[in-house]
């Protein structure tokens, strides 16, 4: 499955994480080994939701390590649509520069949830939001880095997993072996379609390094956020040891019908949907979030 990917483990880029600890992402700054370029994978901007206040400490760390390692940033990458967390994308271009990419079915998520948030006419679907929308299979650089990319929905129609060099970032595909997949019961989601992606990103070499966007520390364990497909291949409780796709659905689908909605997942769609815009000031200069009754 992954003979047309142009796969080169002899590329090993730098890869500095950053944990949040209010939503349990991590955010990563992916350095060309042979460049000062740099890309910056799932960034965060914060919210006080019950205040509806926005700040940025998570992405001016991230900000700070980039200007002291006297980086330049080329890509703002989103793996997909978070649903527990704003992305800090903007705020990020807006001090550092660089793309901002997503996936192209991001038009399919736009298109549902413009609905469900009674967006409008004026609130695009078509993705302009992005500077680039990536398909499965597209390349790009990081300075001299060849990096490429891997359609992997399931968990969100516009899943994409970015491999650069010897590195892979899942997004919520995968998580470490003790963490097992993420859900699947989202508006596009669906769990036979989050393992053929997991079958995708397991037919990567076995030592590939794996970077996780969420980490929850299960039975207390430190947070994790590094393993290789190998280990994965072999210890992850979802997929694991050869766990048949049909198990999987069955599992997937009995504990996603027990899960919560995630905390911010109102606000976050709202603004990831939007490239991390904040919705458009009405004509007083002030900003909104919705909240739909029964609509989730």
């Amino acid at each position: 499955m992954t003979q047309s990917y142009p796969i080169d483990m002899s590329s090993k880029p730098e890869v500095k994480a950053f944990f949040d600890e209010a939503t349990w992402t991590i955010s990563y700054v992916v350095k060309d080994p042979n460049s000062s370029a740099c890309a910056v994978v799932d960034s965060v901007m914060d919210i006080d939701y019950a205040a509806g206040r926005i700040s940025y400490d998570s992405a001016d760390e991230i900000i700070d390590y980039i200007k002291e390692q006297g980086l330049t940033v080329e890509w703002l990458l989103e793996t997909h649509v978070h649903a527990d967390h704003l992305s800090g994308a903007p705020y990020l271009q807006s001090k550092l520069g660089g793309k901002i990419g997503i996936g192209e079915n991001i038009t399919m998520v736009q298109d549902v949830f413009g609905k469900i948030f009674n967006e409008g006419t004026e609130f695009q679907r078509d993705g302009s939001q992005f500077d680039r929308l990536f398909k499965d299979g597209d390349t790009y650089k990081i300075g001299e880095l060849e990096c490429f990319t891997m359609h992997t929905p399931g968990h969100t129609p516009a899943c994409m997993t970015h491999t650069m060099g010897n590195a892979t970032f899942t997004g919520d595909t995968l998580f470490m072996p003790d963490g097992g997949s993420a859900r699947a019961d989202f508006p596009g989601g669906d769990a036979a379609t989050l393992y053929d992606s997991i079958q995708k990103v397991l037919a990567l070499p076995e030592d590939m390094r794996l970077f996780m966007c969420h980490d929850y520390g299960p039975n207390g364990r430190d947070i994790a956020w590094e393993t290789t497909v190998g280990d994965e291949k072999l210890h992850n409780i979802h997929v694991g040891a050869g766990k048949s796709k049909e198990d999987f659905v069955k599992f997937r689908e009995e504990r996603d019908a027990q899960l919560a909605m995630p905390r911010l997942i109102i606000p976050s769609l709202q603004v990831n949907m939007r490239a991390g815009e904040l919705p458009p000031e009405d004509k007083d200069g002030k900003t909104f979030l919705k909240v739909p009754i029964n609509g989730l």
